[in-house]
């Protein structure tokens, strides 16, 4: 079955025809000798008119329903070692206020939340449990070796 947008393209082409072929028999032919305002004008509201009519008598399409799309990943808690200091910020990006820097050795954890390359983790970080942004592109998952 045609979708709604060809299925109103294809009504108001056909309301066009219908009008040129009515405006031939039902107008005077020295109206058409030369383009003007009142010929254009016929012919915007005849499409308009006879277009919007045929969209009427077709029936009711269902609304286009989303393609499915696989459920991401879950990134909600994936541990990783820190091999270098980290930096862990208040929001995503270089230019967000830094609270704390997680030293090499600690692990973090992902909490689900991310932004692109920006994902939020949590961290234990001289005793306090501490959750912040991090730029995914440093974290390293403990089974890989530091190249």
């Amino acid at each position: 079955m045609p979708s709604a947008p060809y299925l109103a393209m294809g009504a108001y082409a056909a309301g066009l025809v219908a009008t040129l072929v009515l405006a031939a028999w039902l107008t005077p032919a020295r109206w058409w000798r030369r383009p003007n305002l009142r010929a254009a004008s016929i012919l915007v509201a005849g499409t308009w008119a006879l277009g919007a009519l045929l969209l009427s008598l077709l029936p009711p399409q269902p609304p286009m329903q989303p393609a499915l799309a696989a459920a991401p990943p879950s990134y909600a808690g994936v541990s990783y070692t820190v091999f270098d200091d980290l930096n862990l910020r208040a929001n995503k990006g270089i230019g967000a206020r830094r609270i704390a820097v997680a030293p090499a050795g600690t692990v973090v954890t992902t909490t689900g939340l991310r932004d692109g390359d920006w994902w939020q983790v949590s961290a234990r970080i001289e005793g306090k449990d501490v959750r912040g942004w991090s730029s995914s592109l440093w974290l390293r998952r403990a089974e890989e070796a530091r190249r």
